[in-house]
């Protein structure tokens, strides 16, 4: 069956259909992911077809850094002008992906809402593939609308009151699609009312460990369980980290994805600062931020950086081992790396807060936007986290006392360790992908 996926975003909205494609393909399947130009490598790495997909968010960031602050400043509304803008570019991009001879679309949540006019243009099934679960329940308020329940009725509400908000983001691109593919007008409330009503199949690759599905949820929906990104069987950790490791205790990872572009100044003095306050290691993730060690260093102690060719320098004074205590990396698989922390600070997105649970490591909670206080709430409930700091604490005057308590209560409280590992058992009993395959096999017989 030649099967196209779609995934727009950052790094974690796209990075878990990569194992997705590589299940499907193993099960003998022609698959092609259609993302953004940043991301080409990691689809082609997992051996499937890479096709473009315009409006990368990692090169189409605000002028300079003011502006992306004064974006973080100004809150919902202006992530959703960025949105409907971004939104507007996908639409004529998710059609030139999509070739004549595609015979099932899967479709990420950002894409979703455009790739079900494609479907139907073309008459060829698709099937939703969301990381979040976004569909009204009364269980628990919407994911973007930071994570605090309102009662099993304000939940529902707003929850559709959300599904309202998402259509109004989509319809000048829908209108703009259905123009283009020949079919009728219709808005993105219609076509969404329509598939609800068909008992369109939706699966959510998140675990029930952290989600349990829904009681309301009407039949179709399901949780299938987390899509890990793909890498190599044989894909080993550089020699620079392995060295790292090897040289003192387990360290405390720090890093904010793709969250806090402008502000690694700041955030790498924090980090250094608390890490040391905290007495641990530290391994921080440069990401779009760039975090770097070398920021701080004239604290007692010593920081590496290196890059993802594994060079490095040093900076900073020796510490009383003669080693460094602190290594600014890049991208490296979370699979790899998380098991060997004794916590992780980070910003919960989806997949980020799965890979640490994943790990059975206690995390320290910093969201920034969107679902992310969703998730940091969730990881907290199940005690496999400390306390939130939400970001925009971080500017606060004792921020880094803040940050360095909750590394030491996440490095020394064996509870939070003990029910880090229990979710962690849990995790692998899951086949988030197996249960996709199961599903395509299904719409293809």
């Amino acid at each position: 069956m030649k099967i196209l996926i779609t995934a727009a975003g950052s790094y974690g909205d796209v990075a878990p259909y990569t194992g997705v494609g590589a299940r499907l393909r193993d099960a003998g399947h022609d698959v092609a992911l259609a993302t953004h130009n940043t991301y080409a490598p990691l689809v082609r790495a997992a051996d499937l077809e890479f096709r473009h997909l315009p409006a990368d968010p990692r090169t189409a960031r605000p002028a300079d850094a003011d502006q992306d602050k004064a974006v973080a400043a100004s809150g919902n509304r202006a992530l959703m002008r960025q949105a409907a803008a971004f939104i507007q570019q996908l639409g004529g991009g998710l059609a030139e992906a999509t070739r004549q001879d595609t015979e099932l679309l899967l479709l990420s949540a950002t894409t979703a809402p455009l790739g079900r006019h494609l479907a139907e243009a073309m008459e060829i099934p698709c099937l939703d593939l969301p990381l979040v679960p976004n569909a009204p329940t009364g269980d628990f308020a919407p994911v973007m609308s930071g994570g605090r329940s309102l009662g099993r009725w304000g939940n529902r509400t707003v929850g559709r009151l959300s599904l309202r908000v998402v259509d109004r983001l989509y319809a000048t691109a829908t209108r703009d699609l259905r123009t283009r593919l020949g079919l009728p007008p219709a808005t993105p409330r219609t076509v969404r009312r329509r598939a609800e009503t068909a008992g369109h199949p939706v699966l959510h690759g998140f675990s029930e460990v952290l989600v349990p599905r829904p009681t309301d949820w009407r039949p179709g929906l399901e949780v299938a369980g987390n899509w890990w990104p793909w890498h190599s069987p044989n894909a080993q950790l550089p020699s620079v980290i392995e060295d790292f490791l090897a040289a003192g205790p387990p360290p405390v990872f720090i890093g904010f994805g793709s969250m806090a572009s402008g502000e690694g100044e700041r955030l790498s003095s924090l980090a250094v600062r608390a890490l040391r306050r905290a007495k641990v290691r530290g391994i921080l993730q440069s990401g779009w931020a760039h975090l770097t060690a070398e920021t701080g260093s004239d604290d007692s102690g010593a920081s590496e950086t290196c890059g993802t060719s594994g060079a490095c320098s040093t900076s900073g004074t020796s510490g009383t081992s003669g080693t460094s205590d602190i290594l600014t990396i890049g991208e490296v698989p979370h699979a790899l790396l998380y098991p060997r922390m004794s916590a992780v600070v980070h910003h919960c997105g989806a997949g980020t807060s799965a890979a640490g649970l994943r790990a059975g490591v206690p995390a320290v909670p910093v969201p920034v936007t969107a679902d992310q206080p969703f998730w940091a709430a969730r990881l907290t409930s199940i005690g496999a986290a400390t306390a939130p700091i939400p970001f925009k604490d971080l500017t606060a005057d004792d921020a880094v006392t803040r940050l360095a308590e909750a590394i030491t209560r996440a490095t020394t409280d064996p509870a939070l360790r003990e029910r880090a590992t229990h979710a962690a058992l849990r995790l692998t009993s899951e086949d988030g992908t197996g249960a996709v395959t199961k599903a395509v096999a299904h719409l293809a017989g």
